[in-house]
């Protein structure tokens, strides 16, 4: 009798906790993209990383430097740190111009005219470092905040502290332009995290996701199809009980169904007004300037729909990405050229709904170039001080923050690692980069590992 009761009591508890959000009823309702409270009051609701494939350069870019611009073709006077490739060749000085703009005054390269006019709601981090100089360790560092494969990503680790507001979409994607970072598609994983924490790859128009068109003729017929298909994976769980592989393919095609209403109105773009298209760069001539405009577009999309983390990766079929070992100038206007007028189209309209206020949007690469030059004309990977940006989401604007060398070599004033970005952007949103941590292996794992300050410097 005892054992009855104990075992009734233990069924009324199980009742209860597979009535809570939080256990079993996660899996038919939303599963662990459930919103989820921060630490304290966050600034930004979303993110945007606007990830720049191969390392811009940042003596080109956002951080100007006249010292250099004398003593190209002369000898490098600084001591030379191995390099990628050892062709290290004379002091190359920028092909750029540079000029102040907006309140702030902060210089912007002739290579974005489109950003440069949202200068006054940047922070400019001039002085980031990286701990690593070739692309596919420099990658995961900055996307999982550790050099080794295998690391959950931070889009994963922001879902996994915050859920997702849409039940609809995923809760962490990516855009992908036609470049997926050296590294792969480990850039974008949850590594240890539940698997539903990992990044859906879209593509930024016409099908966006594989299949995602409902295959069968009648509505009832595809209902019922879900309806036995769910009724399957409940006796599954039943009898092996909770499994993270189980759990998050249960709630894959769960919301893989609820894709199927949300991603086709996502992606018709038919409702955007001419004068949106046009704001973005809908209607450019290059091919990947449309490409990447789209991508900018849905992003803000997304914003709107409660997507929690969206990254957007670089259009393909315009040259090796920003890593222009030579050949700068024509490879760097590329590149520019393809992405400055969807960016600077983003900025304008998050403000102007009111949504960069709560939106963070991040821009950056991997590392930065060296000053001196590549062989005559290109410019070798830099790790040791390279500029980053973020603009909105509880970010001060019109902020210049750290710097580098006077050839901006290396930083040297206010350093800022890539784990402090992370502790920052979490910060943003609303959680202590401390206390997100998730058991495993044996310890307590966070996207900052040991390491990571706020950089508070650019916080509004």
């Amino acid at each position: 009798m005892l054992t009855k009761c104990a075992n009734g009591f233990g069924g009324l508890a199980l009742l209860s906790l597979l009535g809570d959000k939080a256990f079993g009823a996660a899996v038919t309702s939303g599963g662990p993209l459930l919103p989820r409270s921060p630490h304290f009051a966050p600034k930004a609701r979303s993110v945007i990383f606007l990830y720049m494939d191969g390392g811009p350069s940042q003596v080109d870019t956002f951080d100007p430097k006249p010292q250099l611009t004398k003593d190209s073709g002369q000898p490098f006077k600084m001591k030379m740190e191995p390099t990628q490739f050892d062709s290290n060749g004379k002091t190359l000085g920028s092909p750029w111009t540079f000029q102040q703009y907006g309140q702030s005054g902060i210089p912007v390269s002739s290579l974005f005219p489109h950003v440069a006019q949202c200068v006054d709601d940047l922070a400019i981090i001039r002085s980031m470092t990286s701990n690593f100089s070739e692309h596919t360790n420099a990658n995961y560092f900055l996307h999982t905040g550790s050099g080794l494969q295998g690391r959950p990503s931070m889009g994963a680790w922001a879902g996994y502290g915050l859920g997702s507001e849409s039940q609809n979409l995923p809760g962490f994607v990516v855009l992908n332009g036609g470049l997926i970072p050296p590294g792969g598609l480990d850039n974008f994983n949850s590594g240890f995290l539940p698997a539903s924490f990992q990044g859906s790859i879209f593509k930024p128009s016409g099908q966006a996701v594989a299949n995602v068109t409902p295959t069968e003729k009648g509505a009832d017929l595809q209902k019922n199809k879900l309806a036995l298909l769910q009724k399957l994976d409940a006796g599954v769980l039943d009898r092996f009980g909770k499994i993270d592989a189980l759990e998050s393919a249960i709630g894959n095609y769960e919301l893989a169904a609820r894709m199927q209403l949300e991603v086709p109105d996502l992606m018709d773009l038919a409702g955007e007004t001419d004068a949106t298209k046009e704001l973005y760069g809908l209607n450019a001539k290059s091919p990947q300037t449309r490409t990447f405009s789209t991508q900018c577009l849905v992003a803000r999309r997304l914003v709107e729909r409660g997507v929690r983390f969206i990254e957007l990766t670089c259009p393909s079929g315009g040259g090796d990405r920003w890593d222009q070992h030579d050949n700068l100038k024509a490879g760097h206007e590329n590149n520019s050229r393809f992405v400055d007028q969807g960016i600077a189209g983003l900025l304008k309209d998050l403000k102007a709904r009111g949504l960069l206020e709560s939106t963070l949007v991040v821009w950056g690469g991997e590392f930065g170039r060296t000053p001196f030059a590549q062989g005559s004309n290109g410019r070798d990977h830099n790790p040791f001080g390279f500029t980053m940006w973020m603009a909105g989401g509880g970010v001060k604007g019109g902020t210049i923050y750290g710097a580098t060398d006077e050839y901006g070599y290396k930083a040297v004033e206010n350093r800022v690692s890539i784990h402090d970005l992370h502790a920052t952007m979490l910060h943003l949103l609303g959680m202590n980069h401390e206390k997100l941590t998730y058991r495993y292996s044996g310890r307590d794992m966070r996207l900052t590992d040991v390491h990571g300050e706020v950089v508070k410097g650019i916080l509004a």
